[in-house]
């Protein structure tokens, strides 16, 4: 059996399996689907590092956990928060000048102040996410790291400082972890992984972030809800 072929059968092996269960060993699947052991690894590599198996160090390998879904509404409609309990761990925070390609980015001169945070984002105990948040300083006076920690950034723009996040653009494109990255999301180096870049405005207009963000692609993943019109399709 050729190795895309076992693939295609251990898809459907993982189809009627929980998230987290456990592939019965190489040995026992090349006896069962009449492939030899090399074709059977190599086709475990491949869903591995598609994100639908995950190996662990001398446990074996397993299905991929349950994902966090983050639901993106049709346009106009609020955001909803994305599945899990999340909370952050602060890896750097401070003020610095935006420069020249950031200060074009958040509409401010380069030699402005921005507040710059990197931070893990943790779902459920679990790693998911690294994000880089920049500010305009002088939107958010007197800030600390702590205001990073848990709960919602955007509510705590509201309430704290009278910022009214209001629309955002964001894009997503697929990537891979690099050696930093890999070590602070705990998977192995150059696993799947989604760029997010985002850039939002308040009421006024003005730009009040932007935030880089890695996610894990083995956990996470996006909904889309469309509203489609009579030309749609």
């Amino acid at each position: 059996m050729r190795r895309a072929e076992v693939a295609d059968r251990l898809r459907e092996l993982i189809d009627a399996r929980a998230p987290g269960d456990p592939l019965p060993s190489e040995r026992s699947l090349s006896e069962s689907l009449h492939a030899s052991r090399p074709t059977v690894r190599a086709a475990i590599d491949e869903l591995v590092r598609t994100g639908l198996l995950v190996r662990q160090h001398g446990r074996g390998t397993f299905t991929s956990p349950h994902k966090i879904s983050q639901e993106v509404p049709a346009s106009g409609e609020p955001v909803p928060p994305a599945d899990g309990d999340w909370t952050s761990e602060i890896l750097e925070f401070r003020t610095e000048p935006a420069g020249a390609r950031l200060g074009r980015r958040l509409q401010v001169s380069p030699g402005a102040d921005v507040v710059y945070v990197r931070r893990r984002r943790i779902v459920d105990g679990e790693p998911m996410a690294i994000e880089r948040i920049r500010l305009p300083a002088v939107l958010v006076p007197g800030i600390v790291a702590a205001d990073f920690v848990s709960g919602s950034l955007y509510r705590r723009l509201r309430e704290q400082y009278g910022v009214n996040p209001a629309e955002a653009v964001q894009t997503v494109e697929p990537t891979v972890t690099d050696a930093d990255e890999s070590r602070l999301l705990d998977v192995p180096l150059h696993s799947p992984a989604l760029l997010f870049e985002r850039t939002t405005q308040d009421d006024g207009g003005r730009i009040i972030e932007f935030t880089r963000s890695i996610y894990r692609g083995d956990r996470y993943r996006i909904t889309s809800r469309l509203r489609l019109g009579p030309d749609s399709g």
